[in-house]
C-alpha cells in the first residue's frame, strides 16, 4: 500500500474533534486505512491465532457493519457484495451465519485491493445519505455506534498484527517508531475511605454522551476502605517477580492460571526475551524500559504478581471511583508511540496513568449491572452475550484512540488473554 504512513496518521489525528457526524465518520474511516498502510497484502491476511483476526478482515468487517446496520436499514437496499455478507459477519447470529472466526486467515479472496474498494464504496453511499438528508435518527445512532466499534477494531488491528509479526521467525517491525524518554516515578499509595459511589453511565441513546450498553444503568455501589497504587506496576517491578521464581512456584497462582502457565511454558510476559532484557514492540525489538508499565499480561499473571507483592487487583468499582476524579489523559494511539510509556511527573497526590498506556486488569468478573438492558435487535448481541468467563479491564492503552474511553468504559477479555496491552495497578484492603 503506497501511502506515506507518518503523514497519513498525522492527518487523521491532528486538530480538533470534527464538527459534524459526517466529518467524524470520514476521519475515523481514514484512520483505519492509515493504520493498515504499513502492511503488505500478505501481512494483511495473517491470522496467527484463533483469537486474532487479519487486518484485511478488520477493514472489511467494519465496513460490513456500516453497510448492514446503516445502509441496509433503508427499504429496497441492494448490498454491494451479497456473497461477502457471511464472510464479514462476526458473531451476529440473529442476522445469519458467519465464517468461522478461527478460519479468517484463509480468506485470500477477496483481495486487499477489493476490500479497500469495498470500503470506498460503503463510504460513498454513507456520504450520499448525508448529502441527501436521508440519515434518520436511528441511522445516526447506528452510525455513532459503528464509529465506536471501528475504533475498537483499530486497536485490535494493531494488537493482532503485532502478534502475527512476532510469530514470524524474522520478527519484523510493523513500522519504525520513536523510543520515548524514560523517567522513574516512585510507587505510592492513595488512601480511600469507605463510601458509596455512583458507577456506570446513563443508558445511551436515551441520554448523551455515548456509552455502551454494558456501562449502564448508572447505580450506587458501596466501596470499602482501600488503598490504590498511584501508578501501574512497571517492568522493573515485574522483572523482580520473574527473577524471584514467580513463574516456577504455584503459591501465588490461581489453579487454572498455574495449569495454563505450565501447559504453555510461560516464563515471562509475552514479547519479553528469555533474559528479560528486551521486548518485542510494533517498532521491533528494543531494550526493556524499567520504568514503563508492564504489559501483555494475562489476568492470571496480573493476579499472581499482585499476590506475590502482598496486594491484590482493584475491583472495577474502586478503579472507576478513582478515574472519575481525573481527566482521561495519557498516552494513546494518537500519540504514535504505540507502546506503553513512562508516566509524567506527578503533579499532585492523585493517581496517574489511569487512562492510556495499558489496560488495567481488575478483579471483577464481567457481568451485568443491576437493571442492564441490551440494545434492541441484533445490536443487543454486541456486549451482553459475552458476560460469562471474562474479566473487566479499565482505562485504555497506547493502542486505543484518544477520546474513545471514559471512566465508565468496561473492556473485557478471557483471563488467559495476553496479546492485548494489558497490565495492572495494585490495591490493598483498608485505608
Amino acid at each position: 500500500m503506497h501511502i506515506s504512513t507518518a503523514a497519513l496518521l498525522r492527518s487523521t489525528t491532528a486538530g480538533a474533534v470534527p464538527a459534524t457526524l459526517a466529518q467524524r465518520f470520514s476521519t475515523v474511516r481514514a484512520r483505519s486505512v492509515a493504520l493498515a498502510a504499513p502492511l503488505s497484502a500478505e501481512d494483511a491476511m495473517l491470522q496467527s491465532m484463533p483469537d486474532a483476526s487479519p487486518a484485511k478482515w478488520h477493514l472489511a468487517h467494519t465496513s460490513w457493519f456500516f453497510e448492514h446496520f446503516v445502509l441496509a436499514a433503508q427499504p429496497g437496499y441492494q448490498p454491494l457484495q451479497p456473497h461477502w455478507q457471511v464472510l464479514f459477519n462476526s458473531y451476529y447470529q440473529s442476522i445469519g451465519p458467519a465464517h468461522a472466526r478461527a478460519r479468517r486467515g484463509l480468506l485470500s479472496r477477496p483481495s486487499l485491493a477489493q476490500v479497500l474498494d469495498y470500503r470506498t464504496a460503503v463510504d460513498a453511499r454513507i456520504a450520499a445519505r448525508f448529502d441527501e438528508g436521508s440519515m434518520d435518527a436511528q441511522a445516526r445512532r447506528h452510525l455513532i455506534l459503528g464509529l465506536q466499534h471501528e475504533q475498537q477494531h483499530q486497536e485490535l488491528l494493531l494488537t493482532d498484527i503485532k502478534h502475527a509479526l512476532w510469530s514470524n521467525p524474522l520478527q519484523p517491525a510493523y513500522r519504525q517508531l520513536q523510543v520515548p524518554a524514560s523517567a522513574a516515578l516512585p510507587l505510592g499509595w492513595i488512601d480511600n475511605a469507605e463510601r458509596i459511589v455512583e458507577i456506570g453511565a446513563p443508558a445511551w441513546p436515551q441520554h448523551a454522551p455515548f456509552a455502551y450498553d454494558n456501562e449502564s444503568p448508572r447505580h450506587r455501589v458501596l466501596v470499602a476502605a482501600h488503598r490504590l497504587a498511584n501508578r501501574p506496576v512497571n517492568n522493573h517491578e515485574y522483572r523482580q517477580f520473574v527473577e524471584a521464581g514467580g513463574y516456577r512456584e504455584p503459591g501465588c497462582w490461581l489453579s487454572q492460571g498455574w495449569e495454563l502457565c505450565q501447559a504453555e511454558g510461560w516464563q515471562q510476559p509475552l514479547y519479553w526475551d528469555a533474559h528479560c532484557q528486551r521486548e518485542f514492540t510494533l517498532g521491533g525489538w528494543r531494550a526493556l524500559d524499567p520504568h514503563a508499565p508492564v504489559s501483555h499480561l494475562s489476568y492470571y499473571e496480573a493476579d499472581a504478581y499482585a499476590r506475590w507483592a502482598g496486594a491484590r487487583l482493584p475491583t472495577e468499582f474502586e478503579w472507576e471511583a478513582a478515574a472519575a476524579t481525573v481527566p482521561p489523559a495519557g498516552h494513546f494511539a494518537d500519540d504514535d508511540h504505540l507502546h506503553p510509556c513512562t508516566p509524567a511527573a506527578a503533579t499532585g497526590s492523585g493517581p496517574v496513568q489511569l487512562f492510556g498506556d495499558v489496560w488495567e486488569w481488575t478483579s471483577s468478573a464481567y457481568a451485568a449491572y443491576p437493571g442492564f438492558r441490551p440494545l434492541p435487535g441484533s445490536l443487543g448481541e454486541y456486549n451482553g452475550k459475552f458476560m460469562c468467563g471474562q474479566y473487566v479491564l479499565r482505562g485504555g492503552s497506547c493502542a486505543t484512540a484518544r477520546g474513545h474511553v471514559r471512566a465508565s468504559y468496561r473492556n473485557f477479555f478471557a483471563p488467559s488473554a495476553r496479546w492485548q496491552f494489558a497490565g495492572l495497578r495494585l490495591a490493598r484492603d483498608g485505608a
